[in-house]
């Protein structure tokens, strides 16, 4: 922790004091164009240190946009499930070697959640009976005429009525 404010601080210091050195090169690069600790005003320990962090940052960062990576491809692969598009073969990829780590947004999974459900309701019965599209008075007028076969067949059985 030192060190980065030694970092930050350090050369806003020496730019102030006027350390700047009149012959040396100035600038945080030396001669062959890599950084060094004395470029950086850092002891040997700190820079070292300073390297290493800065790869661990590194790896971190790539480590997160992988998986956001992933799981854009994820959400990419769930979207053309739900609106049976064609699967690309680079999202399944990416997925794949993500492994199980990725996380579905809440939002896109009610969404999937309440379609299935939605599916689920037209698939039943009353579902069924809701979405037909049948003239009623058809209905009403084959109901109407077995009533009345009914009634006759009835009639020509049954002496009382």
């Amino acid at each position: 922790m030192s060190f980065l404010m030694q970092q930050m601080l350090g050369d806003k210091l020496k730019n102030m004091m006027g350390g700047g050195g009149g012959g040396e090169e100035s600038g945080p690069a030396a001669g062959d164009g890599k950084e060094t600790a004395e470029s950086k005003g850092m002891t040997r320990e700190e820079f070292e240190e300073y390297q290493k962090q800065l790869v661990e940052e590194k790896m971190e960062r790539d480590k997160e946009f992988a998986t956001r990576k992933a799981e854009r491809a994820n959400l990419r692969v769930l979207l053309r499930d739900k609106y049976r598009l064609p699967q690309s073969a680079q999202d399944d990829a990416t997925v794949q070697i993500a492994g199980d780590d990725l996380d579905v947004p809440e939002e896109l999974a009610k969404m999937v959640e309440e379609d299935e459900e939605q599916e689920e309701i037209n698939d039943s019965f009353m579902g069924r009976l809701q979405n037909m599209e049948m003239d009623f008075d058809t209905i009403k007028a084959k109901a109407q005429s077995t009533i009345t076969e009914v009634k006759q067949a009835a009639e020509e059985k049954c002496v009382l009525m």
